[in-house]
C-alpha cells in the first residue's frame, strides 16, 4: 500500500498541474464557508475548522489511496463533535480524534477497508438524514437571531426554540434567507461564482453598511486568528481514554463510512478504483495530526470531492492545492472575516443539510422490501432522537436480524426421490434408480444457526431409520460452526441407530469447514462424493456390505 500521489509523477506535466491548480482554488473557495461553518455548528471556533480542512485536507489528499478525494470537516461530524465538546470540552475532542486517528490507521493496515462496503445502505442513509436534520435544526438559532446556548439533543432543541421564537431579530432572518435563496437559485449557467461565497461578501457588505445588530465572527469569536495555530497536546490518562473509546470509535467508523463512500462516488466520476486501505491510512494521519494543530475531526467530503472533479482536478495535488489555498486565504484575509454574520453560516448549512438527506430514499424503500424500509426508519429516528451511536448499533442489529430471516426462507431442506425431485441435469436423481432403504435430501441455501432446525425438521418428517443416507450439498454456498454442530448431532444420531451418511457435490467453503472440525474424519473421506451418481453407487456398496 502506497499514496496514490507518487504514482503520478511519471507522466505529470504543465497542463495537468495547470488544471489541478484551477481545480483546487475552485474547491477552496466553496471549501472555506463549509469549514467555518461546519467549526461553527460543532461547537467549536471558526478558525479550528479552517485548520482542519487546510491540514487534514491536504494529508488525506497526500497520503490517501483517491486520486481525487477532497478532506475536511463535514457535516456527518457535527452532532458527534458537538457532544464530545458539550461534555469533556475541546481536550477531549482532541483526544479522541487522535484515538480515531491511530483506529483508522490499524483499519487500514489490517486491510479492512473491503469491510465498510458490508453496512446495510438502509442504515447508511438513514443515520445521512438524520445528520441531515440535526445540522437543519441546529443552525435554526443562528437563522432567527436568537442568543443563548441550544442542548445538544435535536429535539430538545426545537423545544427550546419554539418558546422563544418571538425574540427572532428580523435582520438575521433576512439574511439567512436571502443566503438561502441565493444558494438554490443560482443560475447553474452562472456556478462557476460559488453562490456560498457570493453571499457571504454581498450580505457582509449591507450588512456592515447598514448596521445590523446581528451576531458576527468577531462579535462571537473575536474573529480568525492570522497566523499558525500552536501545537496542542491534549491531556491523557487511562480514565480518560476509556471514557472516549466509545466516541473515538464512532468517529473513526463514521469517517471511514463517508471517505470511503466519497472516494467510490468519484470512481464513478472519473471512471477510476480508489485503494480502500490507503484511503483508510491517509484518513487516520489526518485525523492524528488535526487536533495536534486546534482541528476537529476529518473525512472526505463528497460535495466538494464532486466539485473538483467537476472543475478538472484528476490528481491528488488539486487537493493540496485547496489546501494551501486555503491556507493563504487565513494568513492575508484573515482580519476581514470578522465582519461576516452567522446568519450566513446558517443559511449555507441549512442547504448543505437539505441536500445530504437522501430523501428520495424514502419512497424508493416504501415501494421495496419492508424491512429495508423499517431499519432507514428506525435508523434515522434514533439518530435525530438519541445519537447516531445507537442508530447505527441498533440498525445493524435489525438489519442483521432480517437478513438471517431472508437467509432462514431461501434455506430449504428436500427429501427427494426419482419422481418428486424437479432439479434438472445431471444431479438430478429424476429417473435415476435409488437402492432401496436409501433416503436422499437435498440442501437449498447456506446451512447456519438461522436455519438448524430445519434439518431436525426434515429428518423427523421421513419418520424412518433408513440404512443410508445421502445429503446433496451442491446448493450449499456456506456451514457455520452451528452447521456444522448440527451435522454432528444428526451423525451420533444416525450412528447410535445404525444409519451411515453420505454426502454429495460439497461446496469449497463446507468442504473446508468439515475438514477442520474433524467432522470428514468421522465419517469417512470415501462417503463425501463428487456427484450424485457417485454418491448413489457408494450408498449401493455400503448396503452390500
Amino acid at each position: 500500500m502506497r499514496p496514490r500521489l507518487f504514482d503520478y509523477f511519471s507522466d505529470y506535466n504543465g497542463h495537468a498541474f495547470l488544471r489541478d491548480l484551477l481545480a483546487g482554488i475552485t474547491v477552496a473557495i466553496v471549501a472555506l464557508p463549509l469549514a467555518i461553518g461546519f467549526g461553527i455548528a460543532s461547537g467549536v471556533t471558526p478558525a479550528q475548522g479552517i485548520w482542519t480542512a487546510i491540514i487534514g485536507g491536504f494529508l488525506i489528499s497526500a497520503f490517501g489511496g483517491s486520486r481525487v478525494q477532497i478532506g475536511g470537516p463535514t457535516g456527518a461530524f457535527v452532532p458527534i463533535i458537538a457532544g464530545i465538546v458539550a461534555a469533556q470540552g475541546y481536550g477531549g475532542l482532541a483526544l479522541a480524534t487522535l484515538m480515531a486517528g491511530a483506529m483508522l490507521i490499524a483499519m487500514g493496515a489490517l486491510r479492512l477497508g473491503a469491510l465498510i462496503k458490508y453496512i446495510p445502505y438502509p442504515v447508511i442513509a438513514g443515520f445521512t438524514s438524520g445528520i441531515a436534520v440535526i445540522i437543519f435544526v441546529g443552525q435554526l438559532r443562528e437563522l432567527l437571531g436568537l442568543r443563548g446556548a441550544l442542548p445538544v439533543n435535536a429535539l430538545q432543541q426545537i423545544g427550546v426554540l419554539v418558546r422563544h421564537v418571538n425574540q427572532t431579530q428580523w435582520q438575521a432572518l433576512v439574511v439567512g434567507l436571502v443566503t438561502i435563496a441565493a444558494m438554490v437559485f443560482w443560475p447553474r449557467r452562472w456556478r462557476a461564482v460559488p453562490p456560498a461565497i457570493l453571499a457571504l461578501i454581498g450580505l457582509t457588505i449591507v450588512a456592515h453598511a447598514l448596521a445590523f445588530p446581528i451576531e458576527t465572527i468577531g462579535s462571537r469569536f473575536g474573529g480568525i486568528p492570522q497566523g499558525f495555530p500552536g501545537l496542542q497536546i491534549p491531556a491523557i490518562s487511562f480514565a480518560r481514554i476509556q471514557t472516549l473509546v466509545l466516541p473515538a470509535f464512532t468517529i473513526a467508523m463514521l469517517g471511514a463510512i463517508e471517505s470511503l463512500l466519497s472516494a467510490m462516488v468519484a470512481d464513478g466520476m472519473i471512471g477510476r478504483r480508489h485503494d480502500s486501505n490507503q484511503e483508510l491510512i491517509g484518513q487516520g494521519l489526518a485525523n492524528l495530526v488535526s487536533p495536534l494543530c486546534g482541528g476537529i475531526a476529518a473525512t472526505g467530503a463528497i460535495a466538494r470531492t464532486a466539485t473538483n472533479v467537476r472543475s478538472g482536478g484528476r490528481t491528488p495535488v488539486a487537493g493540496m492545492v485547496h489546501s494551501i489555498t486555503l491556507l493563504l486565504i487565513v494568513l492575508l484575509a484573515a482580519p476581514l472575516a470578522r465582519f461576516i454574520p452567522l446568519a450566513t453560516f446558517s443559511g449555507v448549512l441549512m442547504v448543505v443539510a437539505w441536500r445530504m438527506g437522501e430523501w428520495h430514499n424514502f419512497g424508493i424503500m416504501a415501494r421495496g422490501p419492508r424491512g429495508d424500509f423499517w431499519v432507514l426508519l428506525v435508523t434515522f429516528a434514533l439518530t435525530v432522537a438519541f445519537g447516531l451511536t445507537v442508530a447505527v448499533g441498533l440498525g445493524l442489529l435489525i438489519a442483521a436480524a432480517l437478513f438471517v430471516r431472508q437467509m432462514e426462507a431461501v434455506t430449504q431442506i428436500h427429501l427427494v426421490t426419482a419422481e418428486s425431485d424437479l432439479e434438472v441435469g445431471g444431479e438430478s436423481v429424476r429417473g435415476k434408480k435409488i437402492p432401496p432403504g436409501v433416503l436422499v435430501y437435498r440442501f437449498e441455501g447456506p446451512l447456519f444457526f438461522g436455519v438448524a432446525e430445519k434439518l431436525e425438521a426434515a429428518l423427523e418428517r421421513s419418520g424412518a431409520t433408513p440404512p443410508v443416507v445421502i445429503f446433496r450439498m451442491r446448493n450449499v454456498p456456506a456451514i457455520d460452526a452451528t452447521g456444522l454442530r448440527v451435522l454432528n448431532l444428526v451423525r451420533e444420531k444416525f450412528r447410535s441407530c445404525g444409519t451411515r451418511m453420505v454426502f454429495s457435490g460439497m461446496q469449497p467453503q463446507p468442504m473446508k469447514v468439515l475438514f477442520e472440525g474433524g467432522f470428514v474424519d468421522a465419517v469417512g473421506l470415501e462417503n463425501i462424493c463428487a456427484n450424485i451418481d457417485a454418491a448413489l453407487e457408494r450408498a449401493r456398496a455400503m448396503l452390500a456390505s
